[in-house]
């Protein structure tokens, strides 16, 4: 089940509006085929791994990181693949949350004979599907917040420079995420300030995430990078119903996907882009500030995970926060999150954090 689980996180970023789903078929104690979904969501990672194990299928076991799909979709059902192949045991660790499966895979495979094992590295496979579980269950995906500062938590100085904090390493890492998610985020002021081209460069992968802008007005540059590049890697705009008429026209025309969203005060309401986005089979989105929209995500709760790249400088107190104002008056309405991993990326350090479910 591990290794299955490594080759659905193979997928992750590649695969959506489906889930990352890793297949690995073992017989006699021997791994005979392995599958991970294939881009765009197809196909699915079991009829990858059966086509592989051909005639040794029979009567061996599939370990499947989400339960075997039982509907038919653009593919025929994979528990139906599994059954027609002879597998004798299905090892999943989870049951699907999407309605048209949930639990009717397994009860598929009982029906027709095949042993099925749940429950078996199922605090991993959970986070692994957390956005497809999230887009599912509520209708939003999984955000990551990133933020690269300095020691002191500042991400530029006061005249606006910001380029480069941290190290080639960090940058480097930083990519790798882009690709594991399927859409990389910013705000307007950063789409502005920075003129980002918010792809995934020299790591050959196949699908590059969605470019998405949350911006009420769209005041954005229309000579700019994520503008010569909309009608290549995908462009969606996030933006509220008083947007100009003929910025709307230029972006539709350059290529872009516009989402209106509704406003929440006198910036984009972040549930309503968030299920914007979920509704367009976003399950993974990861987020590069700006400050303002990082605080608009952390205030409503809305930060599944944190990347931090802290570097070994200071900036003061003039430079430009990672987070905007919070508003919090007490320690204890502070969200909290736990760390999971800390790293040495050359010069600086890169932590993660996940949800605290429990308070300090």
């Amino acid at each position: 089940m591990a290794l299955a689980l490594s080759l659905g996180r193979r997928g992750q970023g590649q695969c959506w509006p489906n889930p990352a789903v890793g297949c690995v078929i073992v017989r006699d104690g021997r791994i005979v085929g392995r599958g991970t979904t294939g881009p765009g969501g197809r196909p699915h990672a079991e009829p990858i791994a059966l086509a592989q194990a051909g005639d040794l299928a029979r009567g061996a076991t599939a370990y499947v990181t989400l339960e075997p799909c039982s509907h038919h979709g653009q593919t025929p059902p994979c528990a139906d693949a599994l059954i027609a192949a002879g597998i004798s045991r299905v090892v999943a660790p989870l049951q699907d949350s999407d309605a048209r499966v949930s639990g009717q895979g397994f009860e598929r495979l009982r029906l027709h004979e095949v042993e099925v094992t749940t429950g078996v590295l199922a605090d991993q496979a959970a986070r692994d599907h957390a956005g497809f579980f999230l887009k599912t269950e509520q209708g939003r995906p999984l955000v990551t917040l990133k933020l690269a500062s300095s020691f002191d938590g500042r991400i530029a100085t006061a005249t606006g420079q910001s380029k480069w904090i941290t190290g080639p390493q960090a940058r480097r890492a930083v990519h790798a995420l882009r690709a594991r998610h399927d859409a990389v985020m910013v705000g307007a002021g950063t789409a502005r300030a920075d003129d980002p081209s918010l792809t995934v460069r020299d790591l050959g992968v196949t699908r590059q995430p969605v470019r998405v802008v949350i911006s009420r007005h769209l005041d954005l540059p229309l000579m700019g990078q994520l503008a010569r590049g909309a009608g290549e890697v995908p462009v969606w705009l996030c933006h509220g119903a008083g947007a100009d008429i003929e910025r709307i026209r230029a972006w539709d025309g350059l290529g872009a996907k516009l989402l209106p969203c509704a406003a929440k005060g006198v910036q984009i309401d972040p549930h309503d882009a968030l299920r914007q986005l979920g509704a367009a089979g976003l399950t993974r989105i990861f987020c590069e500030g700006g400050s303002a929209l990082a605080a608009s995500l952390l205030a409503e709760d809305l930060v599944d995970e944190l990347v931090g790249f802290s570097a070994g400088l200071a900036i003061g107190a003039e430079g430009l926060p990672a987070i905007g104002a919070l508003g919090l008056s007490r320690l204890d309405e502070a969200p909290r999150f736990k760390l999971i991993e800390t790293r040495a990326l050359g010069p600086d350090v890169m932590t993660r954090w996940t949800r605290a479910l429990d308070p300090v």
